[in-house]
C-alpha cells in the first residue's frame, strides 16, 4: 500500500503545497520585521515537503529528492550564514551598511532592506532548515520502509 491516499487529499495538497512555500518564504524574508525569521520560515517550507511526502508517498517523493543537491544547499546556507556573520563583525557589530546608498529606502525602519546583514542571514538560515529538515524525514521515511 505504497500511495494509499485519497483523491481529495491530493488534490488538496496540490493546492496547499505552494501557498504553504509562499507563506514560508513571508516569514523567511519578514523576519527582521515582524515574528519569524529562518528556522520559522524554514521549518514552515518543509512542511510543504512533509506534506508532499504524506499526500504522494514515499516513492514519488523519491523521484523529486535529490540527496546530492539538498546537502550541497544545506552546506551553502550554512556557509552563507556563517560568511554574512563574519563579515557583519569585521565592518562593525551588524551596522546597517548594506544598501545604504544604493536604495533610496534601505534606511528607514520598517523596510525589507532596513536591517543590513540580517536579511541575508535569515535567508541563509531558512535554507539550512528547510534542507536539513527535509533530509531528515525523507531519510526517516527511507529507514522505516527498509525496516519492514
Amino acid at each position: 500500500m505504497e500511495n494509499d491516499m485519497g483523491l481529495i487529499v491530493k488534490t488538496m495538497a496540490r493546492a496547499t503545497i505552494p501557498l504553504i512555500g509562499i507563506f514560508g518564504a513571508y516569514v523567511v524574508s519578514h523576519g527582521h520585521l515582524t515574528p519569524g525569521g529562518g528556522f520559522q520560515g524554514g521549518a514552515t517550507i518543509a512542511g510543504a515537503g512533509i506534506l508532499f511526502l504524506v499526500a504522494f508517498g514515499l516513492n514519488e517523493a523519491k523521484k523529486r529528492y535529490d540527496k546530492n543537491l539538498y546537502s550541497a544547499l544545506e552546506g551553502l546556507g550554512g556557509l552563507a550564514f556563517l560568511g554574512a556573520a563574519m563579515l557583519g563583525l569585521s565592518v562593525a557589530f551588524f551596522y546597517n551598511i548594506l544598501w545604504r546608498d544604493k536604495i533610496a529606502f534601505a534606511g528607514q525602519p520598517g523596510t525589507l532592506l532596513s536591517a543590513g546583514f540580517l536579511p541575508i542571514m535569515n535567508l541563509a538560515v531558512g535554507l539550512k532548515v528547510f534542507t536539513g529538515l527535509m533530509s531528515a524525514m525523507m531519510a526517516i521515511s527511507l529507514f522505516r520502509r527498509w525496516k519492514k
